[in-house]
């Protein structure tokens, strides 16, 4: 039924298209089996047995060349994790202004990593997914414009990309789906490449707003702090048209056989309950024919500063009783403070973990890759490891 319904859709995008349009349809798909190695343990969306859903997928990508310059192009991908539901990932128009020089509009990848445009095409990438540490956004897609100029500067070739949009979505701030707005989205993408070797590096600001209509339990400690008149800290606590930032920059070598590439971000919301992240990986890789064995290593730091901490008073005083604990219930001496249950939502949103893999890709056919990862984390706050193996085929036709 599904299959019939992505089918239809594109019928009916075809049948859209002017009849002297040239038309050309790609796609490109991931069949992926995974579990975790520990009981009672989910990493990755995989738990302690075999599943192909999480990480599999199929998607077509059409474009027609409108003539005159202008082209459209939309992608359609259906995901295992969401039940094969087909969903439009890309929707965009592109006109082409000069050699150098392009314009676009429509749904597009936010360019946040060096792998944003591929994060779904497995094949372009030699492990099973992009390294989690480092690529963890909730969303990757945004609505608005994009303006790219490719140059030469000297023996570099230069591509530098400006962005401009909004992104209206569901993210994982408070609960696993907090509807979420960021408005003025704009941002710069500049890589650079020289034979073997290519840099980049990206930054983008946002105003960001995330409700926490989901959380019960972060509402009710909002509703406690402002029934004691302290506005100022829940406003610094909620995520109301904030000031968020993000910054990456990455490098790539591809020298004869060897692979060495990494990428470093930092996210931060100014004046709120998300925490500032610092993340990076580093990955080595060999080939031997039509093999690539590689290794990477992460690291993920996500932590408030400590000036985030202990800023609720303990005590009030009160016009007849006099002075008593700042609580859910002053009258109950037991009650909990507000000062405990808010450094403890603080400090629920602290990551500290690092993580190794270990692959190999086989590339058995000219548009297939066979892969297998496995991945260690290593979470530093619980001191607990936890491994997961994946393994499946990436292909493009």
């Amino acid at each position: 039924m599904k299959l019939k319904l992505l089918a239809g859709t594109i019928a009916i995008i075809c049948s859209s298209i002017p009849a002297h349009a040239e038309v050309r349809i790609n796609g490109f798909a991931s069949v992926i089996g995974g579990m975790a190695l520990d009981k009672n343990t989910e990493l990755f969306g995989y738990s302690d047995e075999l599943s192909f859903e999480n990480e599999s997928l199929f998607a077509l990508q059409i474009s027609a060349d409108l003539q005159d310059n202008l082209s459209a192009t939309a992608q359609i991908v259906a995901k295992g994790e969401n039940d094969y539901n087909a969903e439009f990932e890309w929707a965009y128009l592109t006109y082409q202004i000069n050699d150098h020089t392009q314009v676009s509009a429509g749904r597009m990848r936010v360019p946040f990593y060096r792998y944003s445009d591929f994060l779904d095409v497995g094949y372009a990438y030699r492990w099973i997914r992009p390294p989690k540490s480092v690529y963890n956004l909730a969303f990757s897609t945004y609505e608005g414009v994009s303006f790219v100029y490719n140059s030469q500067l000297g023996s570099w070739d230069s591509t530098l990309q400006l962005i401009g949009g909004a992104y209206s979505g569901d993210v994982a701030t408070f609960t696993d789906n907090d509807p979420a707005k960021l408005n003025a989205i704009t941002g710069i993408n500049w890589t650079l490449a020289y034979d073997w070797l290519s840099l980049r590096a990206a930054y983008l600001i946002a105003e960001t707003s995330i409700s926490a209509q989901n959380s019960p339990e972060f509402t009710g400690l909002i509703a406690g702090l402002n029934s004691y008149g302290l506005t100022t800290k829940t406003d610094d606590l909620l995520i109301e048209k904030d000031d968020g930032s993000f910054l990456g920059i990455g490098f790539s070598i591809d020298y004869e056989n060897f692979l060495l590439d990494g990428e470093y971000t930092e996210l931060e919301v100014k004046d709120s309950f998300v925490a500032p992240q610092k993340q990076f990986y580093l990955a080595a890789g060999y080939r031997i024919d039509n093999w690539l064995i590689h290794m990477t290593y992460e690291s993920r730091d996500v932590e408030h500063k400590k000036s985030k901490f202990n800023t609720i008073p303990t005590t009030f005083v009160h016009p007849v009783y006099g002075t008593l604990p700042l609580s859910t219930d002053p009258t109950n001496p037991n009650a909990p403070l507000l000062r405990d249950l808010t450094n403890a939502a603080i400090a629920g949103t602290t990551i500290d973990s690092s993580s190794y893999s270990f692959g190999v890709r086989y590339d058995f056919h000219p548009s297939a890759a066979f892969k297998v990862d496995y991945t260690v984390v290593d979470n530093a706050i619980t001191n607990k490891d936890s491994d997961v193996i994946a393994f499946g085929v990436d292909l493009v036709f």
